[in-house]
């Protein structure tokens, strides 16, 4: 597929992967997400890909689904029919793609932008950023899954009071709250992303694999199920190319070389 709204750079394992709609500061129309959704295909089957990092162009993140897309009509009024068509797939690709994957929050994540931040593994966002669950301000509920991450990230009663009340908060109270992993300042925030993505694109990729994979699988599993996981995951890991890498580069004090094998 070629594409016309988002961009994809490819620099040795690293993918950085660009919304590119900044006149709408990134608004998600449906050719947007039917491209995002071709693009996490992709990506999850290209092998040469070990990381990717997600972003915006401009001044924004993502300011959520595009309502003035005259696409939208298309679904005859079922607000659902998008959402299992499109949306559902990418946040489940997002999350199920064995690649660590870096959101670089660089403006407003509003909606839908909100929840591709929050599906990320990391997420890092420069000062001037915000989010906001924006639904109930139109007559909906989030979706993109932030009524499963919100719960889980921030406790019960913030996730109710930021979809039902809507506020936008700061990059900084989304940090104090655990949304995201880091604040920093907006003319570093590219750099520090493109360094925490390249340190994991150079990183055992099996290993981190199966780290996302327990993490994902854990909020269903009991503790005992979890720990049988571990072993499984461990047994397999131990036996990996990267560990014996990682072991032989600490035991001589040098910078492993993982191939992720």
């Amino acid at each position: 597929m070629t594409y016309n709204t988002i961009t994809v750079a490819h620099d040795q394992g690293l993918a950085t992967l660009t919304l590119n709609a900044p006149d709408k500061l990134n608004a998600v129309s449906r050719k947007m997400i039917a491209e995002l959704k071709d693009c996490w295909e992709t990506l999850a089957d290209d092998a040469s890909v070990r990381a990717v990092l997600l972003t915006g162009a401009g001044r924004g993140f993502c300011a959520g689904a595009d309502l003035s897309d005259p696409d939208r009509g298309k679904e005859g009024g079922d607000s659902g029919s998008a959402l299992d068509k499109f949306f559902n797939p990418v946040i489940r690709l997002m999350r199920s793609v064995p690649k660590p994957i870096v959101a670089a929050v660089n403006g407003p994540a509003a909606g839908v932008g909100m929840s591709f931040a929050l599906a990320a593994d990391i997420a890092i966002a420069g000062k001037s950023a915000s989010f906001l669950q924006a639904f109930a301000r139109i007559g909906l509920l989030p979706d993109g899954g932030s009524t499963w991450f919100l719960p889980r990230l921030v406790g019960e009663q913030r996730a109710r009071a930021l979809a039902m009340l809507a506020p936008r908060i700061s990059a900084e109270q989304a940090k104090a709250w655990g949304l995201i992993w880091d604040v920093v300042e907006d003319g570093e925030l590219m750099t520090t992303a493109t360094e925490v993505a390249r340190g994991l694109a150079d990183g055992p990729t099996l290993s981190l694999a199966r780290i996302k994979e327990a993490m994902n699988r854990a909020s269903g599993n009991q503790l005992s199920q979890q720990l049988d996981l571990e072993r499984d995951f461990q047994r397999e890991l131990g036996r990996s190319e990267d560990f014996k890498e990682g072991v032989s580069a600490f035991l001589a004090k040098r910078k492993p070389d993982f191939k992720g094998k």
